[in-house]
């Protein structure tokens, strides 16, 4: 019996490591997919819930590496910068830094606030439709439905990331700070940010994801220490909870490397405006979900 409930352990965390490395580069929120996939496995219950907080945040670190991975020659570039041999690689780093600033000030400010009332499916489901119309909306606007031009940006106007000026990136940080809200997406309101300012849908979509590194890096120490100096009970450097983690980690990352590499490609050729629908037809699935009794949307009792 405890071999089954460790094996089903396991199952749980691939899944969610799955979850977490299609989702977390998607426009999708991989914050709100996780939320909603730990209830559908019945991890949400306040026995499981701080735990599995703690685990969704800290297999993003299979997602940071997966872009790493991806971006390297960047990586490389910024690496280099620091040890004053590359100018473009330390501008770039900086341009990071700044835009990172705000969730970096926000996220440690608001972490217990924000886990406590709105990690739920009832805001998820509500920031996920109305992200799905912003997408439309902003689509429409980046092929200039709403008088920018013939094309708007289009697909070869707009600026590449060297382009960018500090301010610009102070703005796409803010926007990226909308993403609290679970099922926002940290990486739509990045790109978006990137987009509004005259961001290239390529250029966007690599910025935000570089300053995923930061942001979802940050993230991850974080929660770790936080958990590490919390009762020894919830700690999850235990043996059991290593292998967990491992296994979800480990499935973040070769998903989100699957990910990444066909989103920038995607992008290129398509934009984001599949993204919104989606987001409206799973949304409006949710509700359907609440109606039946399938789903609540009310947090569970402390």
């Amino acid at each position: 019996m405890r071999v089954w409930s460790f094996c089903v352990d396991v199952l749980q965390a691939a899944v969610l490591g799955l979850v977490e490395g299609i989702t977390e580069f998607l426009p999708v929120s991989s914050t709100g997919h996780l939320i909603l996939a730990a209830h559908a496995l019945g991890l949400d219950d306040p026995s499981e819930k701080k735990f599995t907080n703690t685990f969704n945040i800290v297999i993003q670190g299979g997602a940071i590496l997966a872009v790493a991975t991806v971006y390297w020659p960047r990586v490389r570039q910024m690496l280099l910068g620091v040890v004053g041999k590359n100018n473009a690689g330390f501008d770039l780093l900086v341009k990071l830094s700044v835009a990172f600033l705000p969730a970096g000030v926000l996220g440690v400010l608001l972490d217990d606030w924000l886990g406590e009332h709105l990690f739920f499916p009832g805001p998820v489901i509500g920031a996920v439709i109305v992200g799905g119309v912003f997408m439309l909306l902003l689509e429409q606007w980046r092929l200039g439905r709403f008088g920018i031009g013939e094309r708007g940006l289009g697909q070869n106007g707009g600026k590449e990331i060297e382009d960018l000026s500090i301010p610009q990136c102070l703005f796409i940080g803010c926007m990226q700070c909308i993403a609290m809200w679970p099922g926002t997406s940290r990486s739509m309101m990045s790109m978006a940010g990137g987009l509004m300012v005259g961001l290239k849908p390529r250029a966007a979509a690599e910025f935000a994801f570089l300053l995923g590194l930061p942001t979802l890096g940050g993230a991850t120490v974080y929660k770790l220490f936080k958990n590490a100096i919390g009762p020894k009970e919830e700690n999850i450097f235990q043996s059991a909870y290593l292998i967990l983690i491992a296994v979800g980690m480990g499935v973040s990352f070769i998903s989100a490397l699957v990910a990444v590499r066909w989103l920038v490609g995607f992008l290129n050729k398509h934009g984001l405006g599949i993204f919104g629908w989606y987001r409206i037809v799973l949304g409006l699935a949710l509700i359907a979900a609440v109606y039946l009794g399938w789903i609540s949307i009310e947090p569970l009792p402390k």
